[in-house]
C-alpha cells in the first residue's frame, strides 16, 4: 500500500484539505447536485458545507480519517446522538444552502426515519478525489473503519445516493437493506448493511 493511502486521524487543522477533497468527490453525487445545483458555485459551496460538518460536528464526536486524496467519517453507536447538529450548526448550514435548506431538512428527516435501531457503526460520509480514484484511497478508509466495527462485534450501515457506488460497497460485504425515495421527486437512496466479520481464526 502506498504511503499516501495509509489512513490518518483527521484533526480540525485538516479541514481545508478535507473540504476540498470531499467537494471534488461529491461534485457528481445526485443528492449533492440537488442541494447545490449551480455548476459554477458548487465546488465552493460544497467545500463550505463539508468544512462546517467536520469542524462543528464530526471531528469532535466521530472517527474521522483521511488519506492524501480521500476522507471518511464514521460514527460509533455511543456517539450517534452527539453528531446531531446543534442550533448554531443548523443555522450555518441554512446560510450555505440558501433556498435549498428546507429540502435538505426534509431529506435528512426522511433518511433518519429509516436509520436502523440496533447498535451499529454508521459510515456518515466517504469520498475520494476523482483524480485519485482507483488508487485505493477509499478502500483503505473503508477497511480501516470496518476493522473497528468488526473489533467491536458490530454491524455497519451507510446510505448511498449514487448507484454506481453500490458494487464497491458490496465488495466489502454490504448488502442493500432498503431503497428510499427522497422527497419532492429527489433521487433514490440505497440503505446498506453489513454484519460484523470475525477475524480469521476467531
Amino acid at each position: 500500500m502506498s504511503i499516501t493511502n495509509i489512513p490518518q486521524a483527521t484533526t480540525i487543522d485538516d479541514a481545508p484539505l478535507i473540504s476540498r477533497t470531499l467537494a471534488r468527490a461529491f461534485d457528481d453525487d445526485p443528492m449533492m447536485r440537488r442541494f447545490f445545483p449551480d455548476d459554477a458555485s458548487r465546488e465552493a459551496e460544497l467545500g463550505r458545507y463539508f468544512a462546517t460538518l467536520l469542524t462543528r460536528q464530526y471531528v469532535h464526536h466521530a472517527v474521522c480519517e483521511h488519506t492524501e486524496a480521500a476522507a471518511a467519517f464514521w460514527v460509533p453507536p455511543e456517539a450517534q446522538a452527539k453528531t446531531v447538529p446543534d442550533a448554531e450548526t443548523v443555522q450555518e448550514l441554512r446560510e450555505i444552502l440558501g433556498d435549498r435548506a428546507a429540502l435538505f431538512r426534509d431529506t435528512i428527516e426522511t433518511a433518519a426515519r429509516h436509520t436502523p435501531q440496533e447498535p451499529h457503526w454508521y459510515l456518515a460520509l466517504i469520498g475520494a478525489d476523482p483524480a485519485a480514484q482507483g488508487q485505493g484511497h477509499g478502500a483503505a478508509l473503508l477497511r480501516s473503519g470496518l476493522a473497528k466495527a468488526d473489533a467491536a462485534g458490530l454491524p455497519a450501515y451507510l446510505e448511498s445516493s449514487k448507484p454506481s457506488n453500490l458494487p464497491f460497497y458490496e465488495h466489502f460485504g454490504f448488502t442493500v437493506r432498503e431503497r428510499l425515495q427522497l422527497p419532492d421527486g429527489g433521487p433514490e437512496l440505497w440503505a446498506m448493511w453489513r454484519e460484523p466479520h470475525r477475524p480469521a481464526g476467531a
